[in-house]
């Protein structure tokens, strides 16, 4: 889980705190469990001496009591010691004091020096051996941890021992027994109040954390909304202030203030970057081939629209990917560039490309950027080969058709004035005839007919070379196709051709002469009616493609021989016995007036599609 920096902070400050208190308060545990020890061992000094002095004052009284020694041996002493300290009242008195007063003993032995208890606080002790605790004074002289474990350890029992003597030599002692679980119910109210003082010093210290976090970091709240204007583009915006209401004069202000100056530096950027990136858009925008630059570690930083195509995936979704992404395993183009790891060495190859626009040719070409000799980047080039030769195809026919439109627009109307002349001999002729001969009024109407088919053809040269003023119209497609449909209904059913229309409303509008274009289709309508004369399917289709809308007129008739597709757009070529030849290329000649493009498939046997694309209004 990713922490917050005034969390950070906070924590960071509260557990420097709290190693302080942490310490000071092992301090204070030390220095009570010290007191406590030395309290209990004077504590224990002061009673031992006091119950050692009733007891020597309990064998000077003896003899007022009654109390002899029978003899001097070790015995009658023994018993008579014994006698003594049970008869003496004050003795008696004394171990009592101690038992109610004195917090940490809890046992008061009096033994002679064999162990043998003469007397005991504890009534089953008197006569019995009682063995050696260990010196309170052994505890004392421990370190802290051990004193600590022992204490708060399992209950033990420790003994501060006073000898004395008869007869000038040992006798007894008096034993009084420390016990360690007195000791820490002694302890227990200064840790208590050791208790109340860290929870106080927790919730100081998370307070103080807090506002000390939130003063420090409250100028890098401000820096980041800065920074944030920044990103956004708001170049100008200086800081609201390092501490809330306006800069300081502190490191962090300093930083705003530059800040403020990068920010202003970056306008100036961002606006010739923009610029640029404006006018590389516009270039990349006009061109067919495809362009992808690539940086030293293989990513994508640039991706042209026209690359889109090729790639059937938009620049957004590639943008940033390396050209291990861009062309997985199994990509047609992997192979081409012979792409090892991440590297893309300079290629020149042709391939095959299943493109938004269905399978293509295309030459794939990559340069290395290089500068000072070290290598910066890669571009790779993608180009378009059927549409470069439909290109130079479509060239070629339009310059054949304007020389031979030239060349026709001069002899039509070199032919044109012959023909007058001979028209109006031909009536002279007529006229001076004799009714009676038929045979040559029959070749005379053979004449007239003749002349004016000619004539016919002559017209129709002219019209073709002819200037067309063109009336341009927002023209809404489907509906213009649905009317060609409706003017040719008549011929496609009388030859049993079915129809299919596929013609979308919401393909925008184009700039079009909406005669023109009627009859440029109708053309293909008609053409493709003709290649079915046993009947068939006709698909009429619209769609958008980019900036394009394409229309589709495809039929199931017998295809374009192969040795014929080069010539079916030339004036006056056909197939048809009976035909002109005019119309493909009157219909190319509409398309191009429209600023746009045709183009053809055909399968022999399984039919032919014609391809008009427009450029859209918008």
């Amino acid at each position: 889980m990713q922490l917050r920096l005034r969390t950070k902070l906070t924590l960071v400050i509260t557990v420097l705190v709290l190693v302080v208190v942490a310490a000071l308060s092992l301090a204070f545990v030390a220095q009570i469990t010290v007191e406590a020890l030395e309290q209990a061992n004077e504590q224990a000094v002061f009673v031992g001496r006091q119950v050692f002095a009733q007891t020597r004052q309990a064998l000077r009284d003896a003899p007022e009591q009654d109390v002899r020694p029978k003899s001097q041996s070790a015995e009658d002493l023994r018993d008579y010691v014994q006698r003594a300290l049970e008869v003496h009242s004050g003795l008696h008195a004394q171990i009592e004091s101690v038992l109610a007063y004195s917090p940490n003993i809890d046992e008061v032995t009096i033994a002679d020096e064999a162990g043998v208890a003469f007397l005991s606080s504890d009534a089953s002790l008197p006569g019995r051996v009682v063995p050696r605790r260990p010196p309170f004074t052994e505890l004392l002289s421990q370190n802290f941890y051990t004193q600590i474990k022992t204490i708060y350890g399992p209950p033990r029992n420790y003994e501060v021992s006073y000898g004395f003597t008869m007869g000038g030599r040992p006798f007894g002692d008096v034993r009084l027994r420390v016990t360690t679980a007195f000791l820490r119910k002694n302890m227990a109210p200064g840790l208590k109040r050791l208790e109340i003082f860290v929870a106080g010093a927790l919730v100081f210290t998370l307070v103080l954390a807090a506002a000390v976090s939130w003063a420090t970091l409250r100028p890098l709240a401000a820096i980041s909304e800065q920074l944030d204007r920044i990103a956004a583009g708001e170049f100008d915006a200086g800081a609201a202030g390092a501490g809330g209401g306006g800069e300081t004069g502190d490191e962090l202000g300093q930083v705003s203030r530059k800040i403020t100056k990068v920010g202003q530096q970056l306008r100036g950027v961002h606006e010739i970057f923009s610029t640029l990136r404006e006018n590389m858009d516009q270039m990349m925008s006009g061109l067919e081939d495809g362009l992808l630059l690539f940086s030293r570690d293989a990513r994508a930083v640039m991706i042209s629209p026209a690359a889109e195509k090729f790639l059937a995936a938009p620049g957004k979704q590639l943008l940033g990917r390396r050209a291990s992404e861009i062309f997985p395993p199994g990509h047609a183009l992997r192979e081409a560039l012979r792409l090892e790891g991440e590297e893309l060495r300079e290629v020149a190859v042709e391939a095959e490309l299943e493109t938004s626009a269905g399978r293509k040719r295309v030459r794939v070409s990559v340069q290395e950027i290089e500068e000072n000799g070290e290598r910066r980047g890669a571009l790779m080039t993608l180009r378009d080969l059927d549409s470069i030769e439909n290109i130079s195809t479509q060239l070629q026919v339009s310059e054949r058709l304007a020389a031979m439109g030239r060349i026709t627009a001069g002899v039509a109307h070199e032919v044109k004035n012959p023909l007058n002349s001979m028209r109006l001999w031909l009536e002279n002729l007529k006229e001076s005839l004799p009714e009676r001969d038929g045979g040559a009024m029959a070749a005379v109407n053979v004449l007239d007919k003749e002349i004016d088919r000619l004539d016919t053809v002559v017209k129709r040269f002219l019209d073709f070379t002819r200037p067309t003023e063109m009336r341009l119209e927002a023209t809404q497609l489907a509906g213009l196709l649905r009317e060609v449909l409706q003017v040719a209904g008549p011929q496609l059913r009388k030859a049993r051709i079915r129809t299919t229309e596929t013609l979308p409303e919401d393909v925008p509008e184009v700039y079009a002469d909406r005669e023109l274009l009627k009859q440029a289709v109708l053309n293909l309508v008609l053409n493709a009616a003709e290649a079915m004369p046993a009947g068939g399917e006709l698909r009429v289709g619209l769609q958008q493609r980019g900036e394009m809308a394409e229309i589709t007129v495809s039929d199931s008739g017998q295809g374009i021989a192969a040795q014929h597709r080069q010539k079916i757009f030339q004036l006056f070529f056909t197939t048809r016995p009976g035909g002109s030849g005019i119309g493909l290329a009157s219909t190319f000649r509409i398309v191009q007036l429209h600023n746009g493009s045709i183009n053809f498939t055909s399968e022999e046997g399984r039919g032919t599609s014609f391809q008009i694309e427009l450029p859209l209004a918008s």
